[in-house]
């Protein structure tokens, strides 16, 4: 918060403010012409400040969401880039972006979640990570599919999928980072839980009689361990100090986007929190307002393509809103309730496991 003024000063006067509002939005967003935007940039500065402090840096884990967090923000900042110094809404060619966002992630996979030497010497991959599944209300005890190599292929979807989502979410001010503050403290609970050595005291029946027993949380709870799961819960922690600072200078009429320098950098963090914690399948709740958004998109593509109609009078879905005549700040807010309500839901999971 007390870098924010200057950064925003520094961008605006850098000329680094919209230079154009893109094409497939509402006319009233022709005021926010001149907001400066990559303001994503104060973000990752306090998560990089946050994660090296207090975290563990031997954890494998935090280095995994560095990488992804960063790397993804550099395809962001690309983005901004050539949308501010070409004059126009385009910038980085979708097929470009999706080829760095594959690069960076393989590259966290196989060159952190991953060794190259077998158990007998010979040479060879072995994933580090759990490839079994959790599947919300259910405990895994009961069922827990393990996706072998394919996972890597499923991570893929989850991670970049994520990362488009929020960046899609990124259209009104403040839209996208209160359900990403929402989604990071959810995960910040989960990873914490999931890689706390505390146990619990539960019954048991031993040779027939019932009896105290201390189990670790993550048993009691029927979740997956997650090794290192408290430094990825500091990790959050981080995502969430830097979103309540951004917010302090995003919420509307906002004096500063984050950009793609931003949405993508956070999207990956919390597509990469989701595989590494191990609620890929929790994250659909989780992230039930950035799902909405890309659903929407999708819908709308396919409808248009299949059928000549629209569903929504604009894709994402918040600008379907706009265009019905509801007001900014009203939209904005109802979709913050609606995050905070997924929140709610994906941890009620834990207990009802």
């Amino acid at each position: 918060m007390l870098v924010g003024p200057k950064l925003i000063a520094r961008l605006r006067l850098k000329q680094h403010g919209q230079s154009n509002v893109r094409e497939d939005t509402p006319d009233t967003h022709q005021k926010k012409k001149g907001t400066p935007t990559m303001g994503g940039q104060l973000i990752l500065l306090c998560i990089a400040g946050g994660t090296l402090m207090f975290a563990d840096l031997k954890s494998r884990g935090v280095w995994v969401m560095l990488l992804l967090t960063f790397g993804y923000g550099f395809i962001g900042f690309l983005d901004d880039w050539l949308k501010l110094s070409k004059r126009n809404s385009k910038g980085l060619a979708g097929r470009k972006k999706m080829v760095l966002q594959t690069f960076f992630y393989l590259v966290a996979i196989f060159g952190l979640m991953c060794t190259w030497t077998q158990a007998d010497g010979s040479f060879g991959p072995t994933l580090l990570i759990n490839t079994k599944l959790t599947l919300p209300f259910i405990p895994t005890r009961w069922f827990n599919p393990d996706l072998g190599w394919f996972y890597v292929v499923f991570g893929w979807f989850v991670v970049v999928g994520t990362s488009n989502a929020v960046n899609l979410t990124d259209g009104l001010d403040g839209l996208a980072i209160v359900p990403t503050i929402v989604s990071a403290t959810t995960f910040a609970v989960l990873c914490y839980v999931a890689g706390t050595t505390l146990n619990i005291a539960d019954s048991a029946t031993v040779n027939g009689v019932s009896r105290v027993v201390a189990k670790p949380l993550y048993e009691y709870l029927g979740i997956l361990q997650v090794p290192g799961g408290a430094d990825l819960a500091v990790f959050c922690a981080s995502i969430v100090g830097a979103g309540i600072a951004f917010l302090w200078f995003n919420t509307y009429p906002a004096s500063v986007f984050m950009g793609d320098v931003g949405s993508l950098a956070l999207g990956g963090a919390l597509g990469g929190l989701a595989v590494l914690s191990k609620n890929e399948v929790v994250s659909a709740i989780i992230h039930g307002i950035f799902f909405a958004e890309i659903l929407s998109v999708m819908i709308q593509v396919v409808s248009f393509k299949t059928t000549g109609k629209r569903v929504f009078r604009m894709a994402p879905v918040h600008h379907h809103f706009e265009l019905k005549g509801m007001a900014e700040p009203k939209i904005i807010v109802r979709f913050w309730i609606v995050a905070i309500l997924c929140g709610g839901v994906a941890l009620l999971s834990l207990k009802l496991r």
